[in-house]
């Protein structure tokens, strides 16, 4: 009998037991159910959509690889700070797992910026660690190095030219004074010389379409530097010449310089000297539109400045002084006996549409009524489009030297009879567009609650340019309304 009651009890018992596990089961891990979604299946694409996907997810706009974005001066350049936002994102996805990060170094090496020494030497230190180690190159996905530091952070030659040697798909150089030269010679390896440093630019595989160079040695460019652009001439878009000296080097020894030949050549910048003006007048450039002209050593009216623009100004369709008008009459005024000949740019450059120069003018009190946008070029007959830089750096200046009311827009009267004076139907017949090419300029007319002058200029230059039916625009080219103004501050 105690048998059959137990026989009966244990089966209750394990019943029990087991609903209790499953009970308790249930409350520690709740049970899930699986649902099936197409996400599930990302990993498992190819590569090159992968590639893709990558490519859109940390594309720059504007695009620091289009080159045809670069070639006209009107361009707003990529900064720094977009730049360090676009790699902290590249970054970010690296991280994410092995195969993000295999896929993702042809993005995170295409675009790089040097703003310091020690990002040039880590650079360089990791090609040669991978050339070493026997693994890929990185160097081979880099097609853009941009070099711009400060004057106490320059870089070393000798971690330039590794990465040079290193990056056989260059297609943008940009040196900004951003090399350590030295004017003695430390060092006898000449494989780091300024001159074999740029050298290196000139393999045969080696296809440049945008070139931005410095010349650190006291010889002139057509020394050096000649041969080097002869061998990248063939596919050359954009080209940037600066010195960081005047060579005191007569025009008669310059004058068995190489001539060089640019047959697709668009955009040319120049900060050079007068000298060196003259011996680039002889280089071939068919295609040449855009020229950005400093004279290192204010030789405006010089003989070489006149040749170069004998050569070539009729082919210019797009031009910018660097020096504004206010730096050339100041230096002129301390020359001894001073320029007293009136410098024809109208006439050398006959069919100019377009001139960008800088708010910085100076006012003529021989005709007080008129400020030209600049001293070189007070008039020209088939000028359409005139673009104004620093327009922020004046608005601020004048406020600093004439202190008012927040509200009173007296100190900005000079910038807008400045202004105004663009708008001369006998000076500039064909003009039809204006462009303020300030960033920070927009800034502070467009952001939360922005000063009251700083509207009321605003307003007074749009009423006079819809007088003359001239359209006003900002840095993005953008027209500049009535409306946005009203919007901003319900300015009438």
């Amino acid at each position: 009998m105690q048998r059959a009651a137990r026989d009966r009890v244990l089966p209750s018992l394990g019943h029990l037991l087991k609903a209790l596990s499953t009970k308790i089961r249930s409350r520690r891990l709740p049970a899930v159910q699986y649902h099936y979604s197409p996400a599930h299946d990302l990993p498992y694409l190819p590569s090159e959509i992968w590639l893709m996907v990558l490519r859109e997810a940390t594309a720059m706009s504007p695009d620091p690889l289009d080159i045809s974005l670069g070639l006209s001066f009107l361009e707003t350049p990529c900064s720094i700070d977009d730049y360090h936002s676009s790699m902290h994102v590249k970054r970010d996805l690296a991280l994410v797992n092995k195969a993000w990060n295999r896929y993702i170094q042809e993005f995170l090496y295409e675009f790089v910026w040097i703003s310091r020494a020690s990002q040039a030497k880590a650079l360089a230190w990791t090609l040669l660690t991978q050339f070493i180690d026997g693994k890929p190159s990185s160097g081979q996905w880099i097609r853009r190095l941009h070099m711009e530091t400060p004057a106490l952070k320059r870089c070393a030659t000798d971690d330039i030219r590794t990465i040079l040697d290193y990056a056989p798909h260059l297609v943008v150089f940009s040196d900004h004074h951003a090399v350590r030269c030295t004017r003695y010679h430390e060092f006898n390896d000449v494989r780091c010389s300024p001159e074999q440093m740029v050298s290196a630019l000139a393999t045969p595989n080696r296809k440049l379409r945008k070139l931005s160079l410095t010349n650190y040695s006291d010889d002139p460019f057509p020394y050096h530097i000649s041969p080097t652009l002869k061998q990248t001439a063939a596919n050359l878009e954009y080209l940037e010449l600066s010195s960081s000296s005047v060579p005191a080097v007569s025009g008669h020894k310059l004058a068995k310089a190489l001539v060089v030949s640019f047959p697709v050549l668009q955009s040319l910048k120049l900060t050079l000297d007068n000298t060196t003006f003259a011996v680039i007048a002889n280089w071939q450039m068919p295609s040449l539109r855009n020229v950005s002209v400093v004279s290192s050593d204010f030789g405006y009216a010089g003989r070489g400045f006149a040749v170069f623009f004998a050569a070539h100004g009729k082919k210019i369709h797009q031009l910018e002084l660097g020096h504004s008008s206010s730096l050339v009459v100041e230096h002129h005024l301390t020359l001894q006996p001073r320029p007293i000949q009136q410098i024809p740019l109208a006439d050398w450059c006959p069919n100019l549409k377009e001139f960008i120069c800088s708010a910085d003018a100076e006012w003529n009190w021989r005709n007080p009524d008129w400020i030209a946008p600049h001293v070189l070029l007070p008039a020209h007959p088939h000028l359409e489009f005139i673009g104004i830089r620093d327009i922020d750096k004046r608005l601020l200046d004048d406020v600093a030297s004439f202190p008012s009311d927040i509200e009173d827009d007296a100190p900005f009267f000079p910038l807008v009879e400045q202004i105004s004076s663009l708008l001369y139907n006998e000076a500039f017949p064909s003009l039809r567009y204006i462009r303020d090419l300030s960033r920070t300029s927009h800034s502070m007319r467009t952001v939360l609650r922005p000063q009251a002058r700083i509207l009321k200029f605003w307003s007074k230059i749009l009423a006079r340019c819809g007088e003359r039916q001239v359209w006003l625009e900002d840095f993005r080219g953008v027209n500049i309304t009535s409306r946005d103004l009203r919007r901003a501050g319900l300015v009438e």
